[in-house]
């Protein structure tokens, strides 16, 4: 397929003659007689390259520059000025601007061909690496969210669930979060990343039971005052492990999501939850989100030292805790869309 040019001058016989020179050369070429015109195309069209006259009525080179720069779709495409300014300051404000060549006028044919094919070949190997480097990082993020997945499962069987219930928290972690966008619910903090690091997390929530005695994990009674105060040291010994162990390899706000939730998990909206007794909006969101689908499952599953309750049951106990245990809005939505979810 040839690549497409945009050409953007006021003088009819510049436009002419930069369009023979580059048909005749295989490009296909289109033609805006001022800087409204370039920016009209640009709104059903995307050029590989656009040749950009300065000196133009009603609206200069440089201001449309300016515009192209503010649109994100906009900006990646490469700019060459046309130019018969040849001073070094005009060279020196086309760079400044962004452009990654100029041309100068009258054109001459061999010069302007060399300029366009340099930079379609530069930005075709710019856009293959970046291809590359996405490809790539996207490789390096599937394995580390295997490695991740591996070791919430090995650490879940120790007590007995054998992984099960890192599947279904996440699941409703996930259906959960998608409900909470399709309601507009805390609209202003669920972006798309921070919505991708909590789904990506939240295998992670119980990572600290790996410094929990099998005495005391593979109990088939309840624990004792005593147990019940060791066990709860796994949210804060989860908490330190991730930031200990995975700072090197992820990025640092996937850290501090992933450490919110291994700590504060267990928080409760009235204040009375460990470790630290956070209340209301002081527990992270992301904590107060993977809470309530983290009790929830907690209460269905089947363990060594319960039988699992019904989705109605365990709807019911955890509506007796709207506004205790749990942050209203966010209980409303989840039982909203448990039935999608399950």
């Amino acid at each position: 397929m040839n690549k497409s040019i945009l050409v953007v001058d006021d003088d009819i016989m510049n436009l002419t003659m930069a369009k023979y020179i580059l048909v005749r050369n295989g490009y296909e070429v289109q033609e805006a007689k001022n800087g409204k015109e370039c920016l009209e195309f640009l709104q059903s069209a995307l050029p590989d390259l656009i040749l950009l006259d300065i000196e133009m009525p009603e609206m200069s080179g440089f201001e449309v520059m300016e515009l192209l720069q503010k649109e994100e779709k906009w900006k990646k495409v490469p700019v060459i000025f046309l130019t018969a300014d040849r001073s070094e300051e005009t060279e020196e404000k086309c760079f400044q601007m962004g452009a990654v060549d100029y041309i100068g006028k009258p054109f001459v044919p061999a010069i302007m061909l060399q300029r366009v094919k340099r930079t379609i070949e530069l930005e075709d190997y710019r856009k293959s690496l970046e291809a590359m480097v996405e490809a790539q990082l996207q490789r390096i993020t599937q394995l580390q969210q295997d490695i991740i997945i591996t070791m919430a499962n090995l650490i879940e069987s120790r007590d007995g669930t054998t992984g099960e219930h890192v599947k279904r928290t996440s699941t409703y972690v996930s259906g959960f979060l998608n409900k909470l966008i399709e309601k507009g619910v805390y609209k202003e903090f669920l972006t798309k990343e921070f919505v991708n690091y909590v789904k990506r997390a939240t295998p992670m929530h119980d990572i600290g039971k790996i410094t929990i005695s099998d005495i005391i994990l593979q109990k088939p009674d309840r624990f004792t005052g005593e147990e019940y105060e060791i066990m709860k040291q796994h949210a804060t010994a989860g908490s330190k492990l991730i930031k200990d162990n995975m700072s090197s390899i992820v990025d640092k706000k996937f850290v501090e999501i992933a450490a919110n939730i291994a700590e504060y998990h267990h928080e409760k909206w009235n204040g009375e939850g460990y470790p630290s007794g956070l209340r209301g909006e002081e527990i992270p969101l992301c904590a107060r989100i993977v809470a309530i689908a983290d009790v929830y499952d907690a209460l269905v599953a089947k363990r060594q030292y319960k039988e699992g309750m019904t989705a109605a049951e365990a709807i019911e106990i955890m509506q007796k805790d709207r506004g205790i245990s749990f942050e209203p809005i966010l209980l409303d939505v989840f039982v909203e869309c448990l039935s999608e979810i399950v």
